[in-house]
């Protein structure tokens, strides 16, 4: 077993204020969909306010940019979330709730079991991304690297691109 757990970071443009009727589906979707993530297999922590809610968690200078970050078990884990899960049906809407970006807004990277790493850490893994592409140091889905604790014979792991949303 790894002594390392996998951290996501993702971001994104929302169309209005989390109270407005645009957003007003998403918002009604939150707690629902948070707490399928919370009795998810592999899930381990996300981050959020005392209160719960990670939509207040604003780091950008764009104050319509949300984040969402979490810790899983391992990559497997968080895939079959995001992909096999009722979270897909809300991906597949998500179009009608954030601007398209242009620029990479997931990253995937490991950390020591128990760590939970700051929103500037995890904006520095994205910054990372962004700037040499997937490394062990920070990567995505398709490009997925196994943790650093991992038998050298263990290949990277890779998931398609093929998005079902």
């Amino acid at each position: 077993m790894s002594n390392y757990e996998l951290a996501q970071l993702n971001i994104g443009i929302i169309k209005g204020p989390m109270d407005s009727p645009v957003m007003a589906d998403f918002a009604n979707n939150l707690e629902r969909i948070n707490a399928l993530a919370e009795r998810s297999a592999g899930f381990v922590w996300r981050l959020k306010t005392e209160e719960g809610d990670a939509t207040a968690i604003r780091p950008f200078e764009n104050e319509n940019m949300l984040v969402n970050m979490s810790a899983w078990r391992d990559v497997e884990s968080l895939n079959a979330y995001v992909y096999s899960s009722d979270h897909v049906n809300i991906m597949r809407r998500r179009r009608e709730w954030f601007e398209r970006m242009s620029e990479v807004f997931l990253v995937l990277w490991w950390v020591r079991m128990g760590h939970r790493p700051s929103v500037d850490q995890a904006i520095a893994k994205l910054d990372l991304l962004r700037a040499k592409g997937p490394t062990p140091e920070a990567f995505t889905f398709r490009h997925a690297f196994p943790p650093p604790d991992a038998p050298h014979t263990e290949s990277p792991v890779g998931f398609s691109d093929e998005c079902p949303a």
